[in-house]
């Protein structure tokens, strides 16, 4: 089960979640999608190096537990991260017991009663652990641990932003504030101690990622970021190659 990742605001709030191979279409209005490799059975990627090779010399800060790191025009590089990613759930690809819901039918609301419709428990699951899920009728159910569920015509940041594929990402505001941009520099492992598949490796370093989104207070950590990778593909999402967690991973800041 993931961390929800999300602080959500007064009036709007965030979700947490994770992306297959291919994102699905959305329907208007709602976030933009970025395209996901259509394969990730490929061998292990062979040992990184971080792009234009630059050094890094770490240490850690005296009573901040954070990570210096030897800075290059404009950029820095940091070892040490975790990394899990976060994605929106797809109603038909869940089953379960009809599951009545009860929030908010619009954003501006926090923690209603209204009836926003019946769902599969898996579903309602999903959508409690990943923080946003897609409704067979193309609507977003959401849901806060401040605000509860409501529906919406997108998958919301914690300032009610649009997550965007392969950009948007979570991160305690003390460590990394909103605004931050990065990119992945070294996969580092996954959390048996392999190495990820070279295909979502592949994607994770190539995405240009911003931090839009915060943790639940409390359950971030020092060095933890959660990537949002889009809308799921298929049942058994979290089975599949595109729902990881790294460790050791080697960041390009800037």
């Amino acid at each position: 089960m993931r961390i929800c990742l999300v602080l959500a605001a007064v009036t709007a709030a965030a979700g947490c979640g994770t992306a297959p191979p291919r994102v699905e279409p959305s329907p208007a209005p709602v976030a933009s999608s970025a395209p996901i490799p259509s394969s990730a059975t490929a061998p292990p990627p062979s040992p990184e190096t971080s792009p234009g090779s630059v050094p890094a010399t770490t240490g850690t800060t005296a009573g901040t537990g954070t990570t210096t790191a030897t800075r290059t025009p404009g950029r820095r590089t940091s070892t040490g991260w975790e990394i899990t990613v976060y994605y929106t759930a797809v109603e038909r690809f869940h089953d379960g017991d009809p599951t009545p819901v009860t929030g908010c039918p619009r954003l501006e609301c926090t923690n209603g009663d209204d009836d926003l419709g019946t769902y599969p428990a898996g579903f309602v699951d999903a959508v409690r652990d990943e923080g946003t899920g897609r409704t067979s009728s193309g609507r977003y159910l959401n849901w806060s641990y401040d605000v509860g569920f409501w529906l919406d015509t997108a998958p919301r940041t914690s300032d009610g932003g649009t997550l965007v594929p392969f950009v948007s990402a979570a991160a305690d505001p003390t460590v990394l504030p909103r605004g931050t941009r990065f990119t992945i520099a070294g996969c580092g492992s996954q959390d048996d101690g392999s190495a990820p598949p070279q295909a979502v490796c592949t994607a994770l370093r190539d995405a240009d990622w911003e931090i839009t989104d915060e943790f639940t207070p409390g359950l971030g950590g020092p060095k933890h970021l959660d990537a949002y990778i889009g809308p799921e593909t298929g049942p058994g999402f979290t089975d599949s190659a595109w729902y990881v967690s790294l460790t050791g991973v080697r960041l390009t800041l800037d």
